[in-house]
């Protein structure tokens, strides 16, 4: 009887897990897409989850999210039930996404393959509006993160003269409330308007207290640059945007009391910095300035001033001091004719620091005399604005004289008006009597019928009609080649735009500078677009806008966002001609589908 009942049971338990799997596996797949919310601000965010309603789905695809950033995501879950005898299974894969900008948009299908089908969802209107106002809750750990990490730029200076350096740096405050566990730079501020460099720092990243908002933080300067602005106005410097991975309390403690923290990905964003950039004073404004804002000193020295003929002297034109000595002409000397001077060699030695170029900068003259005399150099004059004092200097130099004591002499005015006169001097064959006989020869013109010259005209028809031909055909097989001619045109674009680059290869900041400025070039000159004043996300957009495929605009952004972070890491030559290779092959790719 025992046994009896546990087959009834076996056979029981068969029947309803047989029916389940049938009902389970009878209804007809369907894909769905669901949103948390169809209307939603700039500054929150959603939750879309797309779910299959039957087993055996493979290779989900999920929509392309233009428009939108991936904050959290994918999860994965999978739920199936028996309610009344009706079971239901479900397998959904969940995003948390946040609008990158204002408008009205359709979220594109996501696709999973099942029973040899691909599946599609249906597309979903989302509304992104302006900025709303989110209540807060204390407890909420977006809030709490928010609270106790800020992203600060901080200038040096806001209203300085064109010319004159600042700095920016940039400090990511945090609170003894939260830990950091990780971050990352998601984008660069842009210097438009100014020259710019990066101030290199011997702590690093290093650790350091101070208040701020009138509470006690701990901070880091996670980046620093001197700013020269090259224009008057307004300038503006974009915000540096972060993804930073917090550790938040969550109230409750461990079984050692120790607390128990939650983990929170948030963006952080600098404020937009305004600087009013003054024109210099047109009052008192020397003739001989070229632009030296700061405060130098300057010299104009003779290596010899007492040489020999063909022996060489050094004229030294230098200036020494603090301010943007990268950025004016130096004075350039007169000499007599009869010195040979070549053209200049300059050197530089200027350091970065937190307050500004500080070095000198000298252009060294090759003097060589051919004549024995004494020669005059001019004196000559240096200008600079000193922005602290608010007026120009000039500094003038003495006249300098090279004595050449040994050579050839030099031909005076006396001996050349001698030679002159002896030029007019009459030789008694002036005038003569009229000849009455003439020698006369015959004369034979050379004819050109059967001469060498006429055969050689005659047969080059015949020479150049077949090379003609044979160029004709390559041409024709060439332009017929479509592919390779876009090739070649293609690699024809990248050489051109990376040639300033290629000349700085070894050189770090040169090179990383002149690749992405070649990059921005590319697509200025072929989209007609100022790509140096807009995002990456809006380069994005608009090569998305072009048809350009994924894989191609990854490169491209890869390549830029390479460019921002070797400047700060150490690199070498080997590093810089692969990032070489890659902006050359990214230019490519994208000229063929542009």
């Amino acid at each position: 009887m025992l046994v009896l009942n546990q087959q009834m049971k076996v056979k029981f338990i068969t029947f309803i897990i047989t029916l389940f799997t049938i009902s389970a596996f009878s209804q007809e797949p369907l894909l769905t897409a669901k949103v948390s919310k169809n209307k939603l601000g700039i500054n929150q965010r959603l939750r879309v989850e797309f779910a299959i309603n039957k087993q055996g789905g493979d290779n989900f695809k999920p929509p392309n999210f233009k428009n939108f950033k991936i904050v959290g995501g994918p999860s994965q879950s999978v739920s199936q039930s028996w309610v009344n005898g009706k079971a239901t299974f479900s397998q959904s894969y969940s995003y948390i996404i946040k609008p990158l900008r204002k408008g009205e948009f359709n979220l594109p299908p996501a696709s999973i393959q099942i029973d040899g089908k691909t599946l599609l969802s249906k597309p979903v209107k989302i509304i992104v509006t302006e900025a709303v106002e989110v209540p807060k809750n204390p407890n909420d750990p977006d809030y709490i993160a928010e609270q106790n990490i800020h992203l600060v730029a901080e200038v040096s200076k806001s209203k300085p003269y064109v010319g004159e350096g600042i700095y920016v740096e940039y400090r990511l405050y945090f609170s003894n409330n939260v830990g950091i566990y990780d971050n990352a730079v998601t984008e660069s501020p842009q210097y438009n308007g100014f020259w710019n460099q990066e101030i290199k720092r011997d702590n690093g990243s290093q650790v350091k207290t101070a208040m701020y908002n009138g509470e006690q933080y701990r901070y880091a300067v996670l980046h620093k640059a001197l700013l020269i602005p090259t224009k008057s106005g307004k300038l503006t410097i974009d915000p540096m945007k972060m993804d930073i991975v917090v550790a938040v309390p969550t109230g409750r403690g461990d079984f050692f009391g120790n607390p128990i923290t939650r983990q929170v990905r948030k963006e952080y964003t600098s404020a937009k910095k305004t600087i009013i950039s003054r024109e210099l004073p047109l009052e008192g404004k020397p003739e001989s300035f070229t632009g030296a804002v700061g405060d130098f000193s300057y010299d104009l020295i003779a290596s010899k001033n007492v040489l020999k003929a063909n022996e060489s002297s050094q004229i030294k034109v230098s200036v020494k001091g603090k301010g943007n000595l990268k950025l004016f002409e130096l004075p350039k000397i007169e000499t007599p004719k009869e010195l040979e001077v070549y053209q200049p060699e300059r050197k530089e030695k200027v350091r970065i620091t937190a307050s500004g170029l500080s070095g000198s900068v000298t252009d060294n003259y090759t003097v060589v005399p051919e004549y024995k005399g004494k020669y005059k150099i001019p004196k000559t004059e240096f200008s600079y604005f000193n922005p602290k004092e608010g007026k120009y200097h000039t500094i003038t130099t003495e006249d300098i004289y090279v004595d050449v004591v040994q050579g050839k002499q030099l031909p005076t005015t006396s001996n050349e008006d001698q030679v002159a006169k002896q030029a007019v001097k009459t030789t008694g064959k002036d005038f003569r009597y009229i000849q009455t006989t003439a020698d006369l020869k015959p004369y034979k013109p050379s004819r050109f019928f059967k001469s060498i010259g006429f055969y050689l005209l005659l047969l080059l028809p015949l020479i150049t009609i077949p090379i003609a031909i044979i160029l004709q055909k390559k041409n024709e097989e060439r332009n017929a080649d479509i592919i390779g001619n876009k090739q070649r045109k293609a690699d024809r674009l990248a050489k051109k735009y990376l040639s300033e680059a290629k000349l700085q290869l070894g050189n770090k900041e040169p090179f990383y500078e002149a690749l992405e400025r070649a990059l921005h070039n590319y697509l200025k000159a072929k989209l007609y677009v100022e790509t140096s004043d807009i995002s990456r996300d809006k380069i994005t957009q608009i090569l998305e806008d072009k048809k350009v495929d994924t894989a191609s605009i990854n490169n491209f952004i890869d390549v830029l966002k390479n460019c921002d972070f070797a400047r700060y890491t150490p690199i070498d030559n080997v590093q810089m001609k692969q990032e070489f290779e890659n902006a050359k092959q990214v230019i490519t790719q994208l000229d063929k589908q542009l």
